[in-house]
């Protein structure tokens, strides 16, 4: 048997020597029986023992794991990624055909392995630590746009692709979510995408030449993706086994070596030394927290009133008040899903309903409708209003609504944070996050749910229940998943 302990997944191969075979160096024509993905969503530990109750060790002769991190704090037989690398290319390698690198494409990372002449790791080149490119994104930004990963490979041969930065996570999400915002069709952006997670792998082969390169990785399972680097590449191998590559060199390396016996799950993990340094607990600090409310009351007939619209990166939201004394009478908080238009009819539908459906059914008249948030210049133009204003004076005025005397606004966005001083209720300076996403409200439910399985209903009781919260503090939002 033979693991990878990845950053996103936990990859399981079982193989079988050929009868009468008894040494191969790696390089025998080894049968695989089994293989099985499993994402861990940021608990290894879990995903471990399901995949060990699919796959029973102790029908094994041996066993090996490979991974960059978690390999550690387990107790078995380990080899590095590069080692598992070199077994795999071996047994994979077509006849005729020297490979001069291998690219590793997974979730969080693409590094490519340069080869020599033998067939043996010469150098390993690695890019700048951002997430842009990687699985993981990919999919993150499909999941925002509410687009699935069988769609998105519908429209590879087919659409055009809309350029969005490779540079940063941050920038490319911005590109993905204000193209979406002008009414850019999703296809495009999707293999806009695609085209950057191409452009970062030949980024890395600059110096390689482009022929007979092999790709491996669970990002070779993207068509899109593949067919804009076989534009570039000639003869690119993309091997079936590209998915559970690294797992596959473990179990090779493990047919010619002597391994640890695996005793069971109770003495399988090992404890490992905190990483980080620690914060005092969230609780501790809820009783520094007011929360301010407004009067909130059912429509009457005749009611004059005014719509307030905030289509947002992530999310749209919705209020209907009454003009005569600022009365909440609805609201609506949903997904923006990529399309601002959409979101905001569907706002419009669900305060209808809500007047509709009060206990004195009425009639109102709207007299005003303001809007702001990143897809406020098409939400406005759909909705023929001229009341259409940025977010700094939004935030003040709801800001000053709630207290005369406030000076200093924090606003965390789906997209960005934003810091606005304010003076004699006027906005007089702001500062927003120019380069990093991490403290973001996108980058929380995102890495809450992808890394922890964490709903975003859910991250507020679960945070305050933490005894011992790591600091992040100097994290990039690129590594923070990966702690």
């Amino acid at each position: 048997m033979g693991l990878c302990l990845g950053a996103s997944t936990i990859s399981v191969v079982l193989i079988s020597r050929e009868s009468g075979n008894t040494s191969c160096r790696g390089q025998c024509r080894a049968q695989i029986v089994r293989h099985g993905i499993y994402p861990h969503e940021g608990d290894p530990r879990r995903t471990l023992l399901s995949a060990l109750s699919d796959f029973d060790p102790s029908d094994c002769d041996k066993l090996a794991v490979t991974g960059r991190r978690f390999r550690d704090s387990v107790n078995l037989s380990s080899i590095s990624e590069p080692e598992a690398v070199g077994y795999a290319y071996r047994y994979l390698k077509p006849d005729g055909i020297d490979c001069p690198a291998i690219v590793s494409a997974g979730g969080e990372t693409f590094m490519v392995y340069a080869l020599d002449a033998a067939g043996n790791i010469s150098n390993v080149i690695t890019g700048n630590k951002c997430a842009s490119g990687t699985g993981e994104f990919f999919l993150q930004q499909l999941r925002r746009m509410n687009v699935t990963l069988e769609e998105a490979s519908r429209w590879s041969e087919t659409e055009e692709p809309y350029q969005v930065s490779g540079r940063c996570s941050v920038f490319c999400k911005s590109d993905c979510t204000h193209a979406t915002n002008k009414g850019v069709p999703r296809s495009r952006v999707a293999a806009g995408l695609c085209g950057m997670m191409a452009e970062k792998v030949l980024e890395l082969l600059k110096k390689i030449p482009k022929r007979h390169i092999m790709l491996t990785g669970g990002t070779a399972k993207n068509r899109m993706m593949v067919s804009r680097l076989r534009r570039h590449i000639d003869d690119l191998i993309v091997p079936e086994q590209a998915p559970y590559f690294e797992a596959l060199g473990a179990a090779l390396w493990a047919l010619d070596h002597s391994t640890r016996p695996f005793v069971g799950t109770r003495y399988l993990f090992s404890e490992t030394a905190a990483r980080f340094d620690r914060l005092l607990p969230l609780k501790d600090f809820q009783k520094q927290v007011t929360f301010k409310t407004m009067g909130r009351d059912t429509a009457k007939d005749g009611d004059v009133c005014l719509l307030g619209l905030d289509v947002g990166s992530t999310t749209t939201k919705a209020v209907l008040i009454r003009q005569a004394d600022n009365a909440l009478l609805a609201s609506v908080y949903l997904r923006t899903n990529g399309d601002p238009v959409a979101a905001s009819r569907q706002c419009y539908g669900v305060l209808l309903n809500q007047v509709r459906e009060s206990s004195d059914p009425a009639t109102v008249r709207i007299v005003g409708l303001g809007v702001c948030g990143s897809g406020r210049q098409i939400a406005g133009l759909h909705a023929l209003t001229d009341g259409v204003i940025n977010e700094i004076i939004a935030h003040c005025t709801a800001a000053v609504h709630f207290d005369p005397d406030v000076d200093t606004l924090f606003e965390i966005g789906g997209q960005d944070a934003k810091y606005t001083h304010i003076t004699a209720g006027v906005a007089s300076d702001y500062a927003m996050n120019e380069a990093c996403s991490a403290g973001t409200g996108s980058f929380l439910e995102e890495s809450a749910q992808e890394t922890l399985g964490v709903g975003v209903q859910d991250i507020a009781d679960i945070a305050l229940r933490g005894e011992r919260p790591p600091n992040f503090n100097d994290q990039c939002a690129a590594f923070i998943p990966s702690a």
